[in-house]
């Protein structure tokens, strides 16, 4: 019975990765984003530097409060009201971007940064979560699954947008292709998809007990806890290595995950159903790039699997800033998409196994901080880059240098030193 129940605990932590990825799909990548820089700004140029500016904002609101509201929660022991908070911030800020027409950048800029802000509050809270539903023994599989599915969630997401709003000539539900409402409408679409499918994990998923006994003294020790956690951060010379590491590869990631679609539309002429057909196979690949990958991450360990998966973004993004027709940005793309998802999921396995009990969503916002706080100088840096030359090859190009950072300062963690050290925290 037991058992049956740590099944259902699991599968439900694993259903939120697949309500919230066509998100990232739908919105940041493939679909809205490339409607941001062809009908919602004036030129596709202005549209990629307003876009890299929306992310940037996001990601320096998530990387300054995160490890504040991390510390917090697992002060009140109650990290699955914020992640519902969160959810819903998201997905209503989400759909209100159905709302908006071509011209209105302002109202765009807004409604992305708050429901990319909130999407990433919610990891921070929903990550934590693994460390107390996995065994520490299937951290690595238990994390790939939540990616795998998660990526066939973008997948099915994307399929459905194609087959109902792009491709048809007359969109489903009554809607029309009039100031894009088709592509509007996937807002909409992502919100729905995003209420519906975390339900299991509100259901089944418990929550924390308070651990405080009055919770007047809440604020007071979130401050002290935070200061505690930074000190025991910057002591534990592994966790420091793997969150500086994550710090500059992250915004590779992130890059890619904003820009790929719009480089893509912009710079090999993909037409809008084309990038979506693009994000399906990339999110296909990704997907089972993390599943497979997760069972090597426990046998192999994260940090070896984090390095492996690096060196193959790194071939990847170097073929998509030379790639000379459709046929080598699709080899970059498969590429990408094979190893960026067990580069997640092995990043997030790594964190679980250094960070120490009871101060999990604290950990899991340092580790948001070291994903987010600079990860706005990523799409910064392209959006510049692109804008001074005239050409996204040369901002792709930054994509690189960041990936290889990261790599060097992966090489010396000791990740088994890492893990002995939470044993003794535990015993």
């Amino acid at each position: 019975m037991k058992m049956e129940r740590n099944r259902l605990v699991i599968s439900s932590w694993v259903c939120y990765d697949f309500a919230n990825s066509p998100f990232t799909t739908l919105v940041l990548t493939f679909v809205y984003a490339t409607y941001f820089t062809q009908a919602i700004a004036s030129d596709p140029i202005t549209g990629t530097v307003l876009w890299s500016r929306a992310i940037a904002f996001s990601a320096l609101i998530v990387g300054v409060c995160s490890p504040v509201l991390g510390a917090f929660s697992d002060q009140l022991g109650n990290r699955k009201t914020f992640l519902l908070l969160s959810t819903v911030v998201c997905a209503a800020s989400t759909a209100g971007l159905y709302g908006v027409f071509p011209g209105q950048v302002v109202a765009a800029f807004i409604l992305v940064v708050i429901a990319n802000t909130a999407y990433e509050f919610g990891m921070v809270f929903y990550n934590a979560f693994l460390i107390d539903i996995a065994p520490r023994n299937r951290l690595g599989r238990i994390s790939g699954y939540g990616w795998g599915l998660g990526y066939l969630g973008g997948v099915l997401a994307l399929v459905l947008t194609l087959v109902t709003l792009i491709q048809p000539d007359i969109p489903w539900f009554g809607l029309t292709k009039d100031s894009g409402q088709n592509i509007r409408a996937t807002n909409i679409l992502v919100a729905i998809w995003l209420i519906i499918f975390t339900l299991p994990f509100f259901i089944w998923v418990p929550k924390q007990k308070i651990r405080l006994k009055q919770k007047k003294e809440v604020f007071k020790n979130t401050i002290a806890e935070l200061r505690m956690t930074l000190s025991e951060i910057i002591t534990l010379r592994e966790v420091t290595r793997f969150l500086l590491a994550r710090f500059i590869y992250n915004n590779g990631l992130v890059t890619i995950f904003v820009f790929g679609g719009i480089y893509a539309a912009e710079t090999f002429d993909f037409s809008l159903e084309e990038v979506l057909i693009f994000g399906i196979v990339i999110n296909i690949a990704a997907g089972s790039g993390a599943f497979m990958m997760g069972h090597l991450d426990d046998f192999w360990g994260g940090k070896k699997t984090v390095i492996f998966s690096l060196v193959g973004l790194l071939v990847a993004t170097f073929i998509a800033v030379i790639a000379s027709s459709k046929a080598w940005l699709w080899v970059a793309g498969m590429i990408i998409g094979i190893f960026s998802g067990p580069n997640q999921s092995a990043s997030r396995s790594l964190m679980a196994r250094l960070a120490p009990p009871c101060a999990e969503a604290q950990f899991f916002g340092f580790y948001a901080f070291s994903g987010k706080f600079t990860s706005f100088l990523g799409p910064l840096a392209l959006g510049i880059i692109t804008q001074w030359t005239g050409s996204q090859r040369w901002g792709v190009l930054s994509i690189l240098v960041m990936f290889f950072v990261g790599l060097l300062i992966m090489l010396p963690l000791n990740e088994q030193e890492g893990m002995r050290r939470v044993e003794r925290a535990i015993n």
